[in-house]
């Protein structure tokens, strides 16, 4: 089963991605902006599909390893 589904959300806004990260609007705004933090755009809204922050968490989980 799919998060979409299960009635899951798949987008997050980026007060919801930051919460769920544990990081503050501006991090997660400048990692979108860095490009490690994938996100898309709906009207001026901009949204953060949950696929995007489990890849940005393994990113954060390699870069401990360097």
């Amino acid at each position: 089963m799919t998060a979409a589904t299960t009635g899951q959300k798949v987008l997050l806004d980026v007060q919801e991605a930051a919460q769920m990260l544990s990081m503050g609007r501006t991090a997660v705004f400048e990692e979108i902006r860095l490009g490690r933090l994938k996100s898309v755009k709906r009207g001026r809204t901009r949204l953060i599909p949950v696929q995007c922050i489990e890849e940005f968490v393994s990113l954060l989980l390699s870069e401990m390893g360097e």
